[in-house]
C-alpha cells in the first residue's frame, strides 16, 4: 500500500527558496515590496512543488491568517468613502481584506445579517473584523472587532465615530449667521444614534440663538436620496416654507436640491441647502457640508484592529473624529424683505 503524499506547506516553499515564511506569504498575498527576482524564484518553486494556498492553511507561526473581515451595509457613496481609508490601511499592512454586505442598508433584518456575518468571519477565517455603521449593541466573536460610525450609543466594542453633535451645531450656527430663521431639517434613520445627535445639534442651536423650535420643520428621513426628495417637497410646499434646509447627510441634501429644482426654486438664491459627510458627490455638486473625514475613519479603524490582533492595548476605546464645516456654493445670505424694501 502506497503512503499518502504529504501536502506541501508554506515552510517547504520558504526552505526551497531560501527565504522566510513571511516573504513567501507576502508574495502569495500580492504585496509589492518583495524584489522581482525573489518573487519569480518563489513562484517558480510554488509551481514546481505544487503548493496550493487556502484560507485555512495560511496560518503561520504566529497563528494569524493575515486576513481582516469587513462587514458593510452596502457599497454606496457613504460606504465607499470609508472603504477608501480601509483600502489604504490594508495596502500598508500585511493583511488582506474579505468583505461582506447585505447590499442594502434599508433591508429588513439588516442587523441580524450583520451579526451573522461578523460571527462567520470572526469565528473562522479572519483575525478580526471591521463593521461599518453597526446597528448591533454586541457581537458573538472570537476575534477583535472595531466599528466605524456605529449607529448605537455606547457600543461594547471599540469604534471610530464622528463628532456628529458638534458638526450639526456648526452647520446651524453658520445658517443662522447668514440670517436664516426658518430652517428645515431632514433627519436620518430613527434607529441611528448618529441621526439623533445631529437632530439634537439642530435643536440646541435654535435654542441657543433664541429661535423657537417649529416641529413642522422637522421631517423624518432615512439617509436616502429618494426619501429626502419627498421630505423636501413636504417642507417646500408648506404655507410658510423654510429658507434653508439642513439635511442629515449629503445624499439627503442631493434629494432636497432635486426637489427644490423641480418646484422651480434655485439653490442657493431661493433656498440654502447643507448636508453632512462630505462624500465626493457633494464636492462635485458644490454642496456645503460637514466633513467627518470618512476615509480617515476607515483608516484609523484598521489601525486599531491590527493593534488588537497583535495583542496591543488601545489608547482610547472610542476614537472621536473631529468634524469640519466645508463651505461651498449651496448657501446664501438671506436678504430680508425689509432690507429689500429699504433698498
Amino acid at each position: 500500500m502506497k503512503n499518502k503524499k504529504r501536502a506541501v506547506t508554506i515552510q517547504n516553499v520558504a526552505k526551497a527558496a531560501g527565504v522566510s515564511v513571511s516573504t513567501v506569504s507576502r508574495v502569495l498575498n500580492g504585496k509589492t515590496d518583495v524584489a522581482s527576482d525573489t518573487q519569480t524564484r518563489i513562484l517558480s518553486i510554488i509551481n514546481k512543488l505544487g503548493y496550493t494556498s487556502n484560507l485555512a492553511a495560511r496560518s503561520m507561526r504566529t497563528r494569524k491568517k493575515n486576513l481582516i473581515g469587513l462587514v458593510v451595509p452596502d457599497f454606496g457613496l457613504y460606504s465607499f468613502e470609508i472603504m477608501k481609508g480601509i483600502n489604504r490601511a490594508i495596502a500598508e499592512s500585511t493583511f488582506d481584506l474579505l468583505a461582506y454586505t447585505t447590499g442594502d442598508a434599508q433591508k429588513n433584518g439588516a442587523t441580524l445579517h450583520e451579526q451573522h456575518y461578523v460571527s462567520l468571519l470572526s469565528n473562522s477565517v479572519t483575525d478580526g473584523v471591521i463593521v461599518v455603521a453597526s446597528g448591533s449593541a454586541e457581537f458573538v466573536a472570537n476575534s477583535p472587532i472595531v466599528a466605524v460610525d456605529p449607529h448605537i450609543f455606547n457600543p461594547n466594542y471599540p469604534c471610530v465615530q464622528g463628532m456628529n453633535y458638534h458638526g450639526s451645531l456648526e452647520v446651524m450656527e453658520y445658517l443662522i449667521g447668514l440670517g436664516h430663521r426658518r430652517i428645515g431639517f431632514i433627519s436620518g434613520r430613527q434607529d441611528a444614534g448618529t441621526a439623533e445627535r445631529r437632530l439634537k445639534g439642530y435643536q440646541d442651536a435654535l435654542t441657543n440663538a433664541g429661535i423657537e423650535l417649529d416641529e413642522e420643520l422637522i421631517i423624518p428621513g432615512d439617509f436616502t436620496q429618494r426619501t429626502a426628495y419627498k421630505c423636501a417637497r413636504q417642507l417646500l410646499t408648506l404655507s410658510n416654507p423654510p429658507t434653508a434646509i439642513f439635511a442629515a447627510n449629503d445624499q439627503s441634501a442631493i434629494g432636497a436640491i432635486q426637489a427644490a429644482e423641480e418646484l422651480g426654486l434655485l439653490v442657493p438664491s431661493d433656498l440654502s441647502v447643507v448636508g453632512f459627510d462630505n462624500i465626493s458627490e457633494a464636492k462635485h455638486l458644490g454642496i456645503t457640508t460637514v466633513d467627518q473625514f470618512l476615509a480617515e475613519m476607515g483608516y484609523v479603524a484598521v489601525q486599531m484592529l491590527i493593534k488588537l490582533i497583535n495583542g496591543e492595548s488601545l489608547e482610547f476605546e472610542i476614537h472621536k473624529m473631529p468634524t469640519k464645516l466645508v463651505i461651498r456654493n449651496s448657501c446664501q445670505k438671506l436678504i430680508q424683505d425689509a432690507q429689500l424694501l429699504s433698498g
